[in-house]
Parts: C-alpha cells; structure tokens; sequence
C-alpha cells in the first residue's frame, strides 16, 4: 500500500511538472515577474514606478448615458462581486456620484473625447487614439483614492469588447495600471484572446491584496515577500488550482461558462 502511494504521488509530481513547463504561467518566477510588469509598470510611461491599491472601501457610482442600463449593470455587479471575492476588499454600489471613489460611465463613441477631455484633460483624451474604453486612477503615495471608467458602448460593441472592457477596466483600477504583451494568458495582453479573468490575473489580484505588499513598495522591496507568498502558494495549491478557482466567478457564470 505505502509504495503503491509512493508510486502516485511521483507520478502526480512528474504531471505537475509537465503541465508547469507546457503552462510557464504555473511557474513562480514566470508569476513574480508578471506581477511586477503589472503592477509597477504604467501603460503611457516608460518607467516602472511603486505599488498602489486600495486602502479603504470601494464605493462605486455607475453613469448611465446609454440604453441597456439593465445590461450594463449586470455586468459591472457581476465583475464587481468577482473582484471583491479575490482581493477582500469591501466594494460596493452607491446611488450618488457625491459618495463615490469610483465612477464608471457609459457612454457612446460622439461623446467620450469631450467627457476625457473636460474631467481628466487634454492629455488624456490625447492618448484615445485606438482605444476602446479607458480607466484612470487618482493616487497619493500608493494609495488609491479615486478612479475613473469610461466605456463608450457603441465603439466598444462594435469590436465585440463591451465585456473586455467591463472585466479589464474594472480590474485595472484595482491597482494593476499596465498592459503588457508578455504576460499571458491574461487581460492585461491586448493581443491576448482572453474577455475573462485568467488563472494567471487570479493570482496577480490575489497577490496585489496581500498585506504583506505594503501600498508605495517599488521593485527591490518587493522581491523577497513575492518569493515567499509564490512559494507557499506552490505547496498549497493555490497556484495549481487558480485556473479552476477563477471559474467560479459570477461572469463566468452568467455567460454560461462551465467551472
């Protein structure tokens, strides 16, 4: 009994291990350095910069300047509901613009140049060449203290990305600003297939909200706490099983998804 259980256990060990070189993802190192370009990195800048999430509850305020209003905050509960299960963090709906930190509009393509350019400014409408739909967050030594959706619904429908932009933006105002071709499997890879939350951005939004990774850290004060939350994460599971964890979210669900 005992060597036919030596027997399994190596075999399983050998999967593991065939399936992390097929899946780099899997990987501790490949998951640290994605997390790093992630998280530090920002999307119109060349330099990586420091740490932000938030600190305090998330309170959210959805504009509505476009039908399917019922459509529209389906899908923002249901990414909303997914993003706080992850994280931990208290995050919820509000019925004012005045209690909100964070403000996701709907609006259409004819508008969205003008509202960027009248609440962010000009530099930032400059940068919507191309893009689909934009988030920006307000932050003060790494911590998060406002942040800002626009989804012009029409353009982003027209490029079958109504729910990409729904799942990337809000996920992105987490505290995960950068958008890289290297990491992948991942919303954060605009040449990536993905519409969904991945096993690898499980983790990465599951490694943002560890206490441990202090709001305002930069590269070298991070190295040694990734080692060793990714290690523990290794012996746990938590890494082999994200793929599966992150099927259980409720958009997965409502788009018929099976965990």
């Amino acid at each position: 009994m005992a060597r036919g259980w030596r027997m399994g256990a190596g075999l399983s060990l050998l999967l593991f291990f065939t399936v992390a070189a097929a899946q780099p993802w899997r990987q501790s190192d490949y998951i640290a350095q994605a997390f790093l370009t992630i998280a530090l990195g920002r999307e119109y800048q060349q330099a990586s910069d420091y740490l932000v999430k938030w600190q305090q509850p998330v309170r959210v305020f959805i504009r509505h300047q476009v039908k399917y209003v019922v459509l529209h905050d389906t899908l923002v509960a249901a990414q909303l509901s997914h993003l706080a299960s992850i994280t931990g963090l208290t995050i919820h709906q509000v019925a004012s613009i005045d209690e909100a930190n964070v403000v996701i509009t709907f609006t259409e393509q004819a508008q969205w140049q003008s509202l960027v350019a009248d609440e962010l400014g000009a530099d930032s409408a400059a940068h919507l060449h191309g893009s689909v739909c934009l988030a920006n967050i307000v932050e003060h030594g790494g911590h998060i203290e406002f942040a800002r959706v626009y989804i012009p619904v029409d353009l982003a429908r027209f490029h079958g990305k109504l729910v990409a932009c729904v799942v990337e933006e809000l996920t992105q105002i987490l505290g995960l600003p950068n958008d890289s071709d290297r990491v992948f499997p991942s919303i954060f890879n605009d040449k990536s297939p993905e519409v969904l939350l991945t096993g690898l951005d499980y983790l990465l939004l599951k490694l943002l909200y560890q206490p441990v990774l202090i709001a305002g850290s930069q590269y070298q004060a991070l190295q040694a706490p990734l080692a060793t939350i990714l290690w523990q994460w290794q012996q746990d599971g938590t890494i082999a099983s994200a793929s599966q964890t992150v099927r259980q979210g409720t958009l997965y669900r409502l788009l018929g998804y099976s965990p």
